[in-house]
């Protein structure tokens, strides 16, 4: 019986190997889910670029507990605004602000 991996492992592992790419992923991710809205899939991938980087490290900038860290970028993890703020910046990382073009939003 073969075991096969998850696409969460493929993609940990090439990350693992091309750290140079995380930049691009964490754009291309945000950009999904601004399209999208899918906070889960957002969660996920932030989970796995938290594995690539350690996530104990992650935790201790954050000031998140470990398993604080895990929980809030798991499945079923609704963080605090705070929380995702605190994880992205101890990877390196800020939310930032973007205009979007003039269909794209509610006319004031």
């Amino acid at each position: 019986m073969s075991n096969y991996r998850t696409l969460s492992e493929i993609t940990e592992d090439y990350l693992r190997k091309h750290p140079d790419e995380i930049d691009d992923y964490i754009t291309v991710l945000f950009d999904e889910y601004a399209d999208s809205g899918d906070a889960a899939a957002l969660l996920s991938s932030l989970r796995i670029v938290s594995r690539v980087k350690g996530v104990s490290q992650i935790a201790e900038v954050s000031g998140l507990s470990r398993k604080g860290l895990q929980k809030a970028l798991s499945e079923n993890g609704n963080p605090q605004f705070s929380s995702v703020n605190a994880i992205l910046n101890a990877m390196g990382y800020r939310l930032a602000s973007q205009k979007l073009s003039s269909s794209a939003h509610v006319p004031q």
